[in-house]
């Protein structure tokens, strides 16, 4: 076993096929599939599922997964202890669907970046459903998702909550309704309005809210910080979890604000979600140490300020 044998399925984990892994690696496609077979044999397992339409990590390669990446861990920090400058940084991936990313996750990437300034972090924005897949396989390290009541992690995942919060309405500051102590569902329905596309989880909540009859004029978008600048800009009105307003940029300089929904006592929750496994790689847990840290100061700060 060699361990260019464990980065190359690294990279095949982390890109979602052969072909791009090679692309990734600078190496023909042949050459990796040949090293991986050479693996697959050692270990008498097969790491990837081959089809007519590519290759991908199986089952059995996500089970082994953490214990590879424990290795290469501890090959990365011995090569750093030896100076060796040709050390090839890893990457913790991280998906999210645009929640709490001012207030969270951009301070803990700032801190990881502190503690295990070795490992790069690329933040992926996208579905729920997207992202339970991707950890799924082994192409998300990390996973930020929103949740309703009722609503479960897959089996395999593993959950921490973050925050708790409520879904408000996200106004443009100089907005009528931004002068009122809570907005009614009635008047969101009469102005113009910014839903989350299908797929996320305000969508499914907007739904239930205008129960059936939704405003005449309406504006679809991926994910909470698109729908923050259209509100900044003019375009309408949208319904957003607090934690993913607070502290938003947008909302310290002034351009947008929010404000509860009257009648409506809904919870909802930001949860960190991983693999489920007995191994967790060193950058993982340093990611995850870092998120839980900053949620803690974040719930801190609300209390204090009475939000």
């Amino acid at each position: 076993m060699r361990i260019e044998q464990l980065e190359y399925l690294a990279a095949v984990t982390q890109h979602g096929s052969l072909r791009r892994a090679s692309e990734s690696l600078h190496l023909s496609q042949p050459a990796l599939s040949e090293a991986l077979g050479k693996l697959e044999r050692e270990l008498g397992v097969a790491l990837l599922d081959r089809r007519r339409s590519g290759a991908r990590i199986s089952r059995q390669g996500q089970d082994l997964l953490p214990y590879m990446t424990e290795v290469l861990d501890a090959v990365d920090r011995l090569r750093q202890a030896a100076g060796d400058q040709t050390l090839v940084s890893r990457t913790l991936r991280i998906g999210t669907v645009n929640a709490a990313n001012s207030s969270l996750l951009v301070p803990a990437v700032q801190d990881f970046r502190l503690l295990h300034g070795g490992t790069g972090v690329e933040v992926l924005s996208t579905q729920q459903s997207d992202i339970y897949q991707g950890l799924g396989e082994g192409s998300l390290d990390l996973g930020l998702v929103n949740v309703l009541p009722g609503d479960d992690v897959p089996p395999h995942l593993a959950a921490l909550e973050l925050v708790q919060g409520r879904p408000v309405a996200c106004l443009r500051t100089d907005h009528p309704l931004a002068r009122l102590d809570a907005v009614t569902t009635e008047q969101l329905r009469g102005e113009p309005f910014i839903t989350m596309r299908a797929g996320y989880l305000m969508h499914r909540f907007t739904h239930r809210l205008f129960a059936g009859s939704p405003p005449a004029t309406s504006f679809a978008t991926d994910g909470a910080e698109m729908g923050k600048l259209m509100v900044a800009e003019g375009l309408g009105v949208s319904v957003l979890p607090d934690y993913s307003v607070v502290g938003d940029p947008l909302c310290t300089a002034g351009l947008i604000t929010h404000r509860p929904i009257a009648g409506d006592d809904t919870t909802v929750r930001l949860l960190l979600v991983t693999r489920d496994v007995a191994v967790v790689p060193a950058a993982v847990r340093v990611m995850q140490s870092a998120l839980l840290a900053r949620a803690r100061d974040y719930r801190q700060e609300r209390v204090r300020v009475g939000g």
